[in-house]
């Protein structure tokens, strides 16, 4: 009769297993196992009966759930010991209601990170179910529920949009409250002024800083000659500021930061952070054993346990020398559920290069962006001399400001993801005279606020309390697949991608606006994470939560049936050559496309302009396996990439400088998945 620990994925059970050894059986529920039903109304909720849920085996679990329950009557105990979250929870509850467990059994372990020691001590240690956090699962999952189905059903009939959340319609307000201030913005002009010296040698610029004692505005080219009229030599050094200034380290990553900084240092999307993430925790073969390489990566917290405080600090000491050993800082924010450690390697002993050769090359920089970042936020701060000098010229003033650093300290790990740099200045002396080696004047226009790029996304959701960082990957990838934004470069030659909401986004935030800014506002769906959190901590009653929401929203919907106008589906004026029915225009996530009206009967879809199908292009290089021509052709996703002529028989292909890579290209060296 072997002990039984049932886990939420097949990997993980692999890993653990290794740990636990024979005594121990180690299976896979694959997630939930459970999910509302489309009873009632197609809610799966008995409003009446204190919205009690309705849940149903999925289709795709039956035959893993009968095992599940084979294995359970053959074991002689049982663990559960799915995520340490509200997810993982809610999935423990419902296992152990399928599998016949008493809730109040102590049969529920939860570690942080799969190393050996973390799982042994977590069997160790064994607790009831947590039913206040199952409570805000549930909760969440029925609020969901309730707004998804009533919502979509509404604007499907009403205005063609696929679908509407809790969370995605205030990603979609964000998105177009900025696409509007930058419609509306109106450019000011304003103008610079320079002052190029010469001294020593070396050549340092000041800038026109203040005129008269006030700040400098210069406002138009007239203004700006007005002043260039009065300067004169010599420039006399008014004074001299020097400084030693420090620069600390930013905390460790929790779940939102990381997505923000792989975003922006290595060009990921949030979905694929998590997805690789999701593998680096679960556990990599590092040739003699299987174990967790991070901490897990859903977390709001900056907290690291102490034992690797300890560890970590003496390793800095020991590396690079006492000088660089910081201190340890947390700080997290006034919502934070701090119930576990911030995002960190499992053991500091684990070093980018020695895992390296275990690793994708996508997996080895996200580690190693983790690891510096870890490593990083327990080093001594970065310190810089300043100066900055104060040249008069009359009642003009110019500044002059430079900073050259003395002392690396936490950069001599993360210098590959920072980009600041000294700037030299000549030594000057108090009053001493200067002569201008020339004047510049320069004109510029303020610039509208940018739209949002996927890290200014999270970071904007995270600062307004909606939604939590487990979910923000979730939300981008559906509100971009609904075609309700799309995600693109600004230019040609950019790197950075931003959103710019579709027609279709901007109608249906519209009509949400119009007809429940009530419940679809930043401030009330912060409110409701607010009280997801105290239903997890048993505070307040999560039927009355429920109940609170629904008659304040089931009106809404009421009134909008009624009074939102019905947007007919735009016609072409051609007949469907499968059915004869209408032929209209859609939207999908990779633009317009015209179908036919009685879809989804009828399937039948063609590209707008498909004269404008891009033929390959010859390009006389030689394709290095077969001898052939290289062709420059176009993928499905819209970028450019060299495939030979002898294709399907050849498939040799090559990114081309300054494209983005194809999707389907694999990078040298990558390690496939397996099956």
């Amino acid at each position: 009769m072997k002990n039984l620990v049932i886990v939420e994925s097949p990997s993980k059970s692999k890993t653990i297993e290794k740990y636990l050894g024979k005594d121990y059986k180690v299976v896979s529920s694959l997630g939930h196992i459970r999910d509302l039903t489309t009873a009632k109304g197609g809610l799966g909720v008995d409003i009446e009966n204190n919205f009690k849920p309705d849940y149903a085996i999925l289709k795709d679990k039956k035959q893993l759930v009968s095992d599940l329950k084979k294995n359970a009557k053959d074991a002689s105990n049982i663990y559960l010991a799915t995520d340490p979250d509200r997810e993982g929870e809610a999935i423990s509850w419902h296992l152990s209601q399928v599998l016949g467990l008493d809730i109040n059994d102590a049969n529920r372990i939860e570690f942080h990170e799969i190393t050996k020691k973390a799982v042994l001590e977590a069997l160790k240690n064994p607790r009831p179910i947590n039913m206040g956090l199952v409570h805000s699962q549930e909760t969440r999952r029925i609020l969901d529920r309730i707004i998804g189905f009533k919502l979509s059903k509404l604007l499907q009939n009403k205005i063609k949009s696929k679908s509407a959340g809790r969370v995605q319609s205030i990603a979609m307000r964000l998105i177009c409250d900025r696409e509007k201030e930058i419609q509306a913005f109106v450019p000011k002009e304003y103008w610079t002024i320079d002052a190029i010296f010469e001294h020593d040698n070396e050549e340092f610029k000041a800038s026109l800083a203040k005129i008269n004692g006030e700040k400098a505005i210069i406002n138009n080219e007239t203004e700006a000659n007005d002043i260039l009229a009065i300067i004169h030599n010599p420039f006399i050094v008014e004074n001299i500021d020097r400084q030693v200034k420090k620069r600390f380290s930013r905390l460790p990553f929790i779940t939102s930061t990381l997505q923000q900084e792989a975003s922006s240092k290595l060009g990921f999307s949030a979905k694929k952070t998590m997805m690789i993430a999701q593998v680096l925790y679960e556990g990599i073969d590092l040739g003699d054993e299987t174990q967790g390489l991070i901490s897990y990566m859903r977390t709001d917290s900056t907290r690291l346990s102490d034992d690797f405080v300890r560890n970590t600090l003496q390793m800095i000491e020991n590396e690079y020398g006492k000088r660089y050993v910081g201190s340890y800082r947390v700080k997290n924010d006034a919502g934070s559920q701090d119930a576990h450690e911030a995002i960190r390697p499992t053991n500091i002993e684990n070093t980018p290069a020695k895992v390296k050769p275990y690793l994708t090359n996508d997996q080895y920089k996200l580690y190693k962006l983790i690891y510096a970042r870890t490593v990083a936020s327990l080093m001594a701060p970065v310190e810089s001399d300043t100066v900055t000098y104060s040249l008069k010229n009359d009642d003009l003033l110019f500044t002059a400001n430079g900073s050259v650093m003395t002392f690396d300290g936490f950069l001599k790990v993360y210098k590959d993801y920072d980009s600041s740099k000294d700037v030299n200045l000549p030594e000057l002396e108090l009053n001493e005279e200067l002569t201008y080696k020339s004047i510049e004047h320069e004109q510029h226009f303020t610039e509208a606020p940018s739209r949002y790029t996927e890290a200014k996304l999270i970071k904007a959701l995270e600062e307004e309390g909606v939604g939590r960082p487990s979910t923000y990957a979730t939300v981008i990838d559906t509100i971009i697949k609904r075609a309700y934004v799309e995600h693109k470069k600004a230019s040609e030659n950019s790197k950075t991608k931003y959103f710019y909401p579709t027609e279709q986004g901007i109608l249906t935030d519209e009509m949400l606006r119009e007809y429940f800014s009530s419940v679809i506002n930043i401030k009330y769906t912060a409110e409701m994470e607010k009280e997801l959190d105290e239903i997890a901590l048993e505070q307040i009653d999560y039927v009355g939560a429920l109940r609170d929401f629904y008659d304040r929203f089931i009106p809404l919907v009421d009134y909008a049936y009624a009074n939102m106008e019905k947007k007919e589906a735009e016609k072409t004026g051609e007949l469907c050559p499968e059915c004869g029915g209408e032929l209209v225009y859609r939207q999908s996530r990779y633009g317009k496309f015209i179908s036919c009206i009685n879809y989804p009967k009828c399937h039948y879809t063609k590209s707008i302009k498909s004269e404008d199908k891009f033929e390959p292009e010859h390009t006389g290089k030689v394709c290095p396996d077969c001898g052939g021509e290289l062709l420059k052709r176009k993928s499905r996703y819209g970028n450019f990439f060299l495939g030979c002529s002898n294709y399907p028989k050849c498939k040799h292909i090559e990114n081309i400088e300054g494209e983005e890579k194809p999707k389907f290209i694999r990078k040298k060296g990558s390690k496939k998945k397996s099956k």
